[in-house]
């Protein structure tokens, strides 16, 4: 079963409190949601759909990706990928564990990347770290990281503190436009037990984000 998401306190410096938090937890963090994908079938195919719409066109980053499990799954589909993660620690660990893939330490707030560096971007329950007034200058970001056309897949929980409508919101607000929402249950003695959100979003052919 995958642990609660660590919180860092609040305020400044909020991600380097982060940082530490996940660096110290990596190891625990592996073991319990390195193979968690085998247990979740939706996920896969959700993933499978996301790799068949950008295998061909050009790499993709898996934003948040922590021990690199996500990204291995679509660099076994043949996808160009590079993992991005907050977490020092983690980013070891993910070169570590997949080897033939390329991971970086990277703030989603602001990486330092090319406009248009990606064909998609995957985004797995990274979201949830980022305070809700913050939300729509991350979604911005990753719109820009995109290139015209460029496919989100973003996840994260259902609960008090985000709600589909209200994500799928920000996401407008951020110019994306949005293809499909897909919820659904927990999987019982697999992860945490509380509802899980998908959303596709695609940047718009003709965005003018991060210009």
């Amino acid at each position: 079963m995958d642990p609660p998401a660590p919180k860092a306190p609040s305020g400044a410096p909020r991600r380097a409190a982060l940082r530490r938090t996940y660096d110290a937890v990596t190891d625990e963090y592996v073991r319990r949601i390195y193979n968690e994908l085998d247990g979740k079938p939706l996920d896969r195919e959700l993933l499978d759909r996301f790799a068949g719409c950008v295998r061909e066109i050009g790499p993709v980053g898996d934003v948040g990706c922590g021990p690199g499990q996500v990204a291995r799954y679509l660099h076994d589909r043949g996808v160009t990928v590079v993992g991005i993660d907050l977490s020092d620690a983690m980013v070891a660990a993910a070169r570590r564990l997949n080897p033939g893939i390329e991971f970086k330490q990277g703030d989603m707030t602001a990486l330092d990347l090319p406009d248009g560096t990606w064909a998609g971007i995957v985004c797995f329950y990274s979201i949830i770290h980022i305070p809700r007034d913050q939300v729509v200058a991350v979604l911005l970001e990753l719109c820009r990281l995109l290139r015209p056309g460029g496919l989100l897949l973003l996840t994260f929980h259902i609960g008090a503190e985000v709600v589909p409508d209200e994500m799928a919101g920000y996401l407008t607000v951020a110019g994306f436009e949005i293809e499909e929402i897909i919820e659904r249950d927990p999987y019982p003695e697999v992860e945490h037990p509380s509802r899980r959100t998908y959303i596709f979003a695609r940047r718009p052919v003709a965005s003018t984000a991060g210009a």
